[in-house]
């Protein structure tokens, strides 16, 4: 199958999904691990997912005039422990069950994809992610185990992802609290000659350290708001008291309204004004309740508002992809970039 022929029925099957309203859906540390080693050893771990089959992803295209980016968008956390029907317990989505499939485009990826997708191709690949008792124990150990079988998907979807797509545009990588967790990783999986494809990684509702960047040369905190090759992370919260060791400790932070890593402050919506600290490294909201988002079993929403992360700064991250994308193709089409304007 031709690159073209297989973009097209990707595309046509995601159109045909989004119509619908429902979906079918080196080294990244733990990849290459057995990800079936669970200290439960009676838990149940659902099948593979095949990312040659267009059911295991959404796709838009909506870049009609070929200019814009190519985004893989890693989506969050939408399923809690569930039992099979002979009671086993499963701790991981099931991407080829319709309603956890359905949950992950309905309540995330088709919201976020209303705002990122626009000039851009789209890609979001379903994947076992490890359901959310893994982070309500809060301990690190624990979820590294869990998510081991999560990002040996999304390193295998990107792998796919990137034999496919057209490798002269530049890639955006984004990812939502678990999925962000899994950018990190991705980030530590890819080589040199796909970072040099990166416009920029956004990690939203999730934590980057100093160790992680030890790790990773590829992981370059952003300082300003055109910079390519870089990571964005941010966190928000009422107070600094309300950081969650297992998601906001971060290491960095930039401000997505203003593009500052320093305590100016930034003015959201007229009403609601959004400072980085730079000594926890989260940005404090004041003027925004956040209250459309219910505490969750007295472990997030409660001081942080970690639900917030991909809506409430939406409109400046739609607009920072495209400015981060223009500014990869000036440094690394530049022809390409002067016959664009001259034509203009």
């Amino acid at each position: 199958m031709t690159l073209r022929s297989f973009l097209r029925q990707l595309w046509m099957f995601a159109a045909i999904l989004i119509i619908s309203g429902t979906t079918s859906f080196a080294s990244c540390s733990g990849c290459n691990d057995n990800p079936c080693e669970q200290s439960d050893q009676a838990s149940f771990i659902p099948k593979a997912p095949d990312y040659a089959d267009p059911t295991m992803w959404t796709v838009i295209d909506d870049d009609s005039e070929g200019i814009g980016a190519d985004i893989f968008y890693v989506v969050s956390t939408w399923e809690e422990d569930w039992t099979t029907e002979d009671g086993r317990i499963c701790h991981y989505a099931d991407v080829w069950n319709p309603e956890h499939r359905g949950r992950m485009f309905d309540l995330e990826i088709k919201k976020v994809a209303a705002y990122m997708s626009p000039g851009n191709r789209f890609f979001a690949p379903y994947y076992r992610h490890t359901t959310i008792e893994a982070w309500m124990t809060q301990n690190e150990d624990t979820l590294r185990n869990r998510t081991r079988l999560s990002m040996g998907d999304v390193c295998a979807a990107f792998d796919h992802f990137q034999a496919h797509r057209d490798t002269s545009r530049p890639l955006i990588i984004a990812g939502f609290s678990q999925g962000g967790l899994v950018v990190v990783e991705l980030l530590k999986h890819i080589d040199d000659e796909t970072y040099n494809q990166l416009a920029a990684a956004y990690v939203l509702g999730y934590k980057v350290t100093k160790a992680d960047m030890a790790q990773c040369s590829h992981i370059r905190p952003a300082e300003g708001e055109t910079d390519t090759g870089v990571t964005i992370c941010y966190n928000t919260v009422k107070d600094v008291k309300y950081v969650i060791p297992v998601i906001s400790a971060s290491d960095i932070c930039i401000n997505p309204v203003n593009w500052r890593t320093d305590a100016t402050p930034a003015t959201l919506h007229d009403t609601i004004t959004v400072t980085l600290s730079p000594q926890h490294h989260v940005l404090v909201v004041s003027g925004y309740s956040g209250s459309e988002y219910a505490p969750y079993r007295a472990f997030l929403n409660v001081g942080d508002i970690h639900s917030c992360e991909p809506w409430l700064y939406s409109e400046c991250l739609a607009k920072n992809i495209k400015v981060r994308a223009e500014e990869w193709r000036k440094l690394h089409q530049p022809t390409v970039t002067r016959i664009q304007e001259r034509g203009t």
